[in-house]
């Protein structure tokens, strides 16, 4: 197969498998730890108005989907690849960096949790799953 291709194709995946990873455990979180009382976590709007309610501990299921989600879609990505692996581990984990930094300018959570998830969530994960998932250098 054409390696222009391969890697193209590895991109696409990859970032479907991630957003499928992300997109699981945020649904099931709320099984797991419900939103406060009162707050209507089914519209972004809804969520924007009852962001103050939220806990410290509201806000580990959505690092962790980022996490495992960008591990998931770099992972993916690596093992599928033709070259380029960690580059292209790395762009996936850019791709959902970007969309974490949209959604630090889009709802009003701590300062605290934006760092982390921000800092922690994406890049590294991309590289630990390159890391992890190949043995190419």
């Amino acid at each position: 197969m054409n390696p222009v291709f391969k890697n193209t194709l590895a991109v696409i995946i990859g970032l479907f498998v991630g957003s499928i990873a992300n997109m699981s455990i945020l649904l099931m979180s709320s099984s797991v730890i419900p939103a406060p009382h009162g707050a209507d976590v089914t519209t972004m709007e809804g969520l924007k108005a009852t962001m103050h309610l939220f806990e410290p501990k509201h806000f580990i299921f959505p690092f962790v989907a980022h996490a495992i989600g960008t591990f998931a879609g770099a992972a993916t990505t690596a093992l599928i690849a033709a070259n380029n692996k960690m580059r292209l581990a790395l762009a996936i984990g850019a791709f959902f960096l970007l969309g974490g930094i949209v959604n630090v300018c889009t709802l009003p959570s701590p300062v605290w949790y934006n760092v982390i998830d921000l800092v922690f969530a994406y890049l590294p994960m991309a590289y630990l799953a390159k890391k992890i998932v190949t043995s190419e250098e």
